[in-house]
């Protein structure tokens, strides 16, 4: 039986993309802050832990390596999101998101890069439609997915020569917490949950999308129409991207260059 681990596993996506797994016969390692609310069985294992934590991830991953005969799949789906302006923001609130976002995707990386080798495996990084383009009130956001994107493409070509793929997923509006945002003073607040989101999508449906797309073989995964429409529209035209974006995120009518 084949192993994902999986970040922020008790989120809406990462139960999503964990029963999807589950279905084609994988055990899934889910990993969160709270684990309250799963409950372990043949093909599901939850893990309690910080991911912030350097030394509490480090031993969570020792566990989980010890106790499953190979981890095939590591999933970096633990994020969170701040909104407002970058005006309104400290440099507290930026590095916390940047300790969740990044940082902690890195750390995960490393602890699980041996076991991943050794199968073949795949890193399948969740990052955004923020993670390539600029999106309206989320600098720091989009910051941290544009760095994560950053780490595992260019992860990609070192760990090819040991047969391991790095996945890039960009999902677009993913409804996994609407009206459940958890807001704090900071405007950090839980993925999913933006009042501002256009086009949400359930999050059964992306995991549909992010596994069909891994099993393909590849390299980039747009998910949504939005993510898919602002790839293309970012490559033709970044002005008029940034125009939409505007229009459809801020509200603004009168778009401007």
């Amino acid at each position: 039986m084949k192993t994902a681990v999986i970040s922020g596993g008790n989120g809406g996506l990462g139960r999503a993309l964990a029963k999807v797994l589950e279905a084609k016969g994988w055990h899934c390692v889910l990993m969160d802050i709270d684990i309250a609310g799963l409950e372990a069985s043949d093909s599901r294992s939850p893990v309690k832990v910080d991911l912030t934590d350097g030394h509490a991830l480090n031993e969570a991953a020792t566990r989980i390596i010890a106790a499953r005969p190979s981890i095939d799949m590591v999933i970096y789906n633990a994020g969170v999101t701040q909104i407002g302006a970058f005006a309104d923001s400290d440099t507290a609130s930026h590095r916390r998101v940047f300790e969740i976002n990044y940082f902690a995707a890195v750390e995960m990386a490393r602890a699980f890069l041996r076991p991943i080798r050794e199968s073949g495996g795949t890193h399948l990084a969740i990052s955004s439609v923020a993670g390539f383009a600029p999106l309206h009130n989320r600098t720091v956001y989009a910051a941290s997915k544009h760095a994560l994107q950053g780490f595992f493409s260019s992860l990609r070509s070192e760990e090819a020569p040991y047969g391991v793929r790095c996945v890039i997923v960009a999902p677009s509006f993913v409804a996994t917490n609407i009206g459940n945002a958890g807001r704090s003073e900071d405007g950090v607040v839980r993925p999913g949950s933006a009042p501002d989101g256009v086009d949400y999508m359930p999050p059964e449906i992306a995991a549909e999308m992010i596994i069909r797309g891994a099993e393909r073989n590849r390299e980039f995964i747009p998910v949504g129409r939005v993510a898919r429409l602002s790839s293309w529209l970012l490559r033709a035209s970044p002005k008029l991207f940034q125009r939409a974006m505007r229009r459809n995120i801020s509200g603004d009518s009168q778009g401007g260059s």
